[in-house]
């Protein structure tokens, strides 16, 4: 039985500005290849870029504090919502991702989804 990851992509804030026009393009195409794969392959919940622009929240007693994301430092820059058997496979999916042949300073944390609470018995809605 599938089980299901994440996959966060994160690279330096100005990687892929060193990219020529077509190797942007290049870069784009076999991004939705990839996609394509994956879902073909029946791997893929969802994937999706994120915006460099941002604000990180947290709260300290009762008053929030809201910072701006840094866009020129490392940030995560997409993610992917996939399906594998285990985290050796969703690794491997990882792997085959394009940022690492376009953007040297890319990385992708890969982690399990917790589907239920134990203790509770709690599923969590897809």
């Amino acid at each position: 039985m599938k089980k299901e990851f994440m996959l966060y992509i994160r690279n330096a804030g100005d990687a892929k500005t060193a990219l020529s026009q077509e190797d942007h393009l290049a870069f784009v195409k076999k991004c939705e290849a990839y996609i394509a794969q994956l879902k073909t392959s029946d791997n893929l919940i969802a994937a999706q870029p994120i915006m460099r622009e941002g604000c990180i929240i947290s709260k300290n007693k009762n008053a929030w504090n809201t910072l701006r994301v840094d866009a020129t430092k490392e940030t995560q820059v997409g993610y992917y919502h996939i399906m594998a058997n285990d985290i050796e496979e969703a690794i491997e999916i990882a792997k085959r991702n394009p940022e690492f042949e376009y953007v040297p300073s890319a990385t992708v944390e890969v982690r399990p989804i917790k589907m239920k609470e134990e203790e509770t018995g709690f599923i969590y809605p897809k």
